[in-house]
C-alpha cells in the first residue's frame, strides 16, 4: 500500500495531522519529515522492526548504521546517555534547536535498542517543529537518519514531491514540510576530552563555542 502524504506547516502543525503521523509511529512505522537541514527518516526509537525495516531501505545492517536520536529538548537525553560535563552541556544548549549532531556517550540503554556495540549515540533537537512536536506527542525520541542520493543528485532530497514518489512504497508516510536543505548538520563528537568537528554542514559551531 502506498504511503500517505500529508502536509504540515512548520510554523502551526495541524494537531489532527500531527496525531494521524504520531500514531502511524505508535504502530510501527516509518515516517520521512524535515528538519533543518536534509529531509529524515525515522521510526519509533522502541521498534525493533521498524529500525531493521529502515536498515534494508537503507541497505545497512543495524550495527553498521549510524542512528541518531531526534530529541524534543535537552530535558530526556539523560535517559540515553552517560551524564554530560558542564562544557559539553552548556555547549548543547546554545547550539540546540540548531543543525548539529552531537555524539556523545551512550549509556546501557541504547545498545540494547538499536542492537549495536557502538558505545555513543546522535544527538539532534532539529531547528523544525514538525519533528520536534512529532517527538513531543509520541512522548520518546525517534531514530532518524538522513536521506541520501545514490547520485549525488541531490534534487530529490529536497523536494518532498520527488521524495514520495521514490519511497512512497518503502515507508509509511510521506510528510510535506516544504522545500528541505540539501547540507547535512554538523556532527560533532564530544566523547573525547576535546570538542571535535567529525563533518562540517550547515552548522558553524565555532558561533557557538
Amino acid at each position: 500500500m502506498a504511503a500517505e502524504f500529508i502536509k504540515l506547516y512548520p510554523e502551526n502543525p495541524n494537531p489532527r495531522q500531527v496525531n494521524r503521523v504520531v500514531e502511524v509511529l505508535r504502530q510501527g512505522g516509518i515516517v520521512i519529515y524535515p528538519t533543518d537541514t536534509i529531509y529524515g527518516m525515522g521510526c519509533d526509537i522502541y521498534n525493533t522492526k521498524a529500525i531493521e525495516r529502515i536498515c534494508l531501505i537503507k541497505g545497512v545492517k543495524p550495527q553498521k548504521q549510524n542512528f541518531s536520536f531526534i530529541c524534543y529538548d535537552l530535558s530526556g537525553i539523560s535517559e540515553y546517555t552517560r551524564v554530560l560535563s558542564t562544557p559539553v552541556f552548556k555547549l548543547m544548549k546554545k547550539a540546540l534547536p540548531g543543525p548539529f549532531t552531537f555524539i556523545l556517550e551512550a549509556n546501557n540503554k541504547v545498545p540494547k535498542l538499536l542492537h549495536s556495540k557502538k558505545k555513543t549515540v546522535g544527538i539532534r533537537v532539529p531547528d523544525n517543529n514538525i519533528p520536534r512536536i512529532l517527538v513531543k506527542e509520541l512522548g520518546q525520541p525517534i531514530v532518524t537518519t538522513s536521506i541520501r542520493d545514490e547520485d549525488d543528485v541531490l534534487e530529490y532530497s529536497t523536494d518532498p514531491e520527488l521524495i514520495y514518489e521514490k519511497y512512497r512504497d518503502l515507508v509509511d508516510v510521506v510528510i510535506d514540510g516544504g522545500y528541505g536543505n540539501n547540507v547535512a548538520s554538523t556532527v560533532v563528537d564530544c566523547t573525547g576530552g576535546e570538542i571535535e568537528v567529525l563533518r562540517e554542514g550547515l552548522g558553524d559551531i565555532d558561533e557557538v563555542l
